[in-house]
């Protein structure tokens, strides 16, 4: 669902990150009287979370693979706005460092992703569990239906970007110029193994963490820290409440490397040489999923160079092992997330001792 540099054309882009930045705009805004000593480390350690939980790559119908987004229960904790900026935090990590998603297509995908995954899972979420008490079975199953719909509703709007690529931007001779793909293959494609498997994987993930914080720690599920909160959230945010939070992050940390178990490539998440059906793949491909005869498209194989990730496809080039240099990726991003966090943390700092009066 990561989009890669190259599959969408540079105006798709722009009108994509404008849309990112609308989103990101009414994001920050709507945590801002949040934004304080409490609230940046829950955005942190959920945008750990999100991070590690798409490294978990599932195997999918058709010889591709694909994950859980981690978006719906970063929304139910932190609120709509809070897991936007989670998450789009964590995609936008996955983008620079490893090359998990473009740079030209980050906009498209924090959009899908972190913007209409947190908003789809937040409102499903409110919805099918309004008026039920927090401890209730019906938020668990409000939780699991909010996350299975989430994950196909981005999938989905992955699947329309890729398909009407074709049908705006091609050559005098029809030949397409970036993504090859016509919706009539591309939502199939991506949504067959989104309906059952990763859609399946979020609604199981969410719901057992909906269950194990009703028990554990409610206060968090009341919304506490985001926007829309429950009326009667007023429990502050403890220590031993991230600490069990980090906790989890740990124990994801060490088991990533069952990430590189699953074989296969991300529908649509081909480099352009390794793109199915076309001729640089060598031997071509009539499957339904890839057209039956293509060249590498223009813009796609132009725009695909626009940035070289240090960390390409969570694999450090001084290590020879796969699954330690994945959970070494792991740590990485995690790292970089903290210090993302901690920077913001002395900005909030800095800037209220300057409009503190003197």
């Amino acid at each position: 669902m990561h989009i890669p540099d190259g599959y969408l054309s540079p105006s798709t882009c722009a009108v994509m990150y404008a849309g990112a930045g609308v989103g990101w705009y009414a994001a920050l805004r709507r945590v801002k009287r949040a934004l304080s000593a409490r609230m940046i480390p829950l955005i942190a350690v959920f945008a750990a979370f999100a991070f590690l939980v798409q490294m978990f790559n599932l195997p999918l119908p058709g010889g591709t693979t694909g994950h859980a987004l981690g978006v719906t229960i970063t929304a139910i904790v932190l609120g709509p706005a809070g897991s936007i900026l989670a998450v789009s935090i964590a995609i936008a990590i996955q983008a620079l460092f490893f090359g998990d998603g473009g740079i030209t297509t980050l906009g498209a995908n924090c959009f899908n992703m972190a913007i209409a995954g947190s908003l789809v899972a937040y409102g499903m979420y409110r919805l099918i569990g309004a008026g039920a008490t927090l401890g209730s079975r019906r938020r668990v199953v409000a939780a699991a239906v909010a996350g299975y719909v989430a994950v196909n509703v981005s999938a989905f709007l992955a699947a329309i970007q890729f398909g009407i690529q074709p049908i705006l931007f091609h050559d005098a001779g029809g030949a397409p110029l970036y993504a090859p793909y016509s919706l009539r293959v591309a939502i199939p494609a991506m949504m067959a193994g989104h309906l059952l498997v990763a859609g399946v994987a979020e609604a199981f993930i969410t719901a057992g963490l909906v269950a194990y914080l009703q028990a554990a720690d409610p206060a968090l599920l009341r919304g506490a820290y985001g926007p829309g909160a429950d009326s009667d959230a007023s429990i502050p945010l403890t220590t031993s409440s991230l600490r069990r939070l980090w906790s989890t992050v740990a124990i994801l940390l060490l088991v990533t490397p069952l990430g590189v178990l699953a074989v296969g490539t991300a529908w649509g998440e081909w480099s352009p040489h390794d793109l199915p059906g076309t001729q640089a793949h060598g031997e071509l491909t009539t499957s339904p999923r890839t057209p039956a005869s293509l060249s590498i498209p223009a813009g796609l194989q132009r725009l695909s160079t626009v940035w070289t990730a240090p960390i390409p496809a969570y694999a450090p080039v001084f290590v020879r092992s796969a699954f330690f240099g994945y959970i070494l990726s792991a740590m990485f991003g995690v790292g970089c997330i903290l210090a993302v966090s901690l920077a913001a943390q002395m900005f909030l700092r800095r800037s209220r001792t300057t409009d503190s009066p003197q």
